[in-house]
């Protein structure tokens, strides 16, 4: 049967009648069209682009326009899922203008369904700006890698009573400004659960356990195909890292010993074909 498309209200709505949301990260076309295909409600075009696909050493380093070029590979195959176009470090911490400017961007260029950005409190501004403007925004809090370094390093979120209450504070304001979701990355499972409890719209974890309402890991990381690190959070459904690997060495060991190309690889013609044609060949 065919599926239909993932709106935000559908989203919204299974806060309450469920099932759980599942979301995934994809940045091409390959893995769009497998996720799409698997019914994945969402898909999010992660800054983590940057480490995943590009080879940086973070997610700060990239930029609007990389961000562009994968949203639309993205969005050119995904049918069904919801698009999230992730707003880059620098795109929406300037000002407000320039944040209404590059969430534009992702939905008229890029072709996203909506747009997600990091921070607590401090980003309401920002959001109903954005939200007033007509783009959907989800939230993220908790461990926000764009700023890591101002929290400490990549460490669990919200573990002291204060830290915990700023947590709730801040996704009530979120709420408030107008998120349709919220991100909640490495927050320890009790904590995430009375975020999750404190407000009427969705929470989707990564690494902050259970009783989110929904849950998303990095494609890359969930199928083994980053080698730099798992994190703990991670459950790794498959290494095709591994399988790559072995298809590599199997090429290159075929070619090295004349196996590969075989017959059935390649194009023939018949002998009076060939003939007719080296004699054409004579007469230019």
């Amino acid at each position: 049967m065919e599926q239909k498309k993932v709106t935000i209200l559908d989203v919204m709505a299974r806060k309450t009648v469920g099932p759980k949301i599942t979301m995934l990260t994809s940045y091409d076309y390959p893995f769009a069209l497998l996720v799409d295909q698997a019914g994945i409600d969402m898909i999010l075009v992660g800054d983590s682009l940057g480490m995943a696909v590009l080879g940086y050493e973070d997610t700060v380093s990239v930029t609007m326009d990389e961000m562009i070029h994968h949203v639309k590979a993205v969005t050119g195959v995904a049918k069904n899922a919801l698009v999230v176009g992730d707003m880059p470090f620098g795109s929406y911490n300037v000002s407000v203008e320039k944040a209404i400017e590059n969430a534009n961007r992702f939905m008229k260029e890029g072709r996203a369904d909506c747009v997600k950005l990091e921070g607590g409190k401090t980003m309401v501004p920002v959001i109903e700006a954005i939200v007033k403007s007509g783009t959907p925004v989800q939230g993220h809090i908790g461990l926000t890698p764009q700023t890591a370094s101002a929290l400490g390093g990549f460490k669990v979120q919200g573990k002291s009573a204060g830290a915990a209450q700023a947590l709730i504070d801040d996704a009530k304001a979120l709420e408030a400004a107008g998120c349709f979701s919220i991100v909640l990355e490495a927050i320890p499972s009790p904590i995430a659960k009375m975020v999750t409890d404190a407000v009427s719209i969705p929470t989707i974890g990564i690494g902050a356990g259970a009783d989110c309402d929904g849950q998303v890991l990095v494609i890359h990381d969930m199928v083994g195909l980053f080698d730099r690190f798992t994190p703990k959070f991670v459950k790794q459904y498959a290494k095709i890292s591994d399988t790559i690997s072995s298809a590599l060495a199997e090429f290159k060991a075929d070619v090295e010993k004349g196996t590969f190309p075989e017959e059935k690889h390649g194009f023939t013609m018949k002998a009076d074909e060939l003939e007719k044609l080296k004699e054409a060949m004579k007469s230019e």
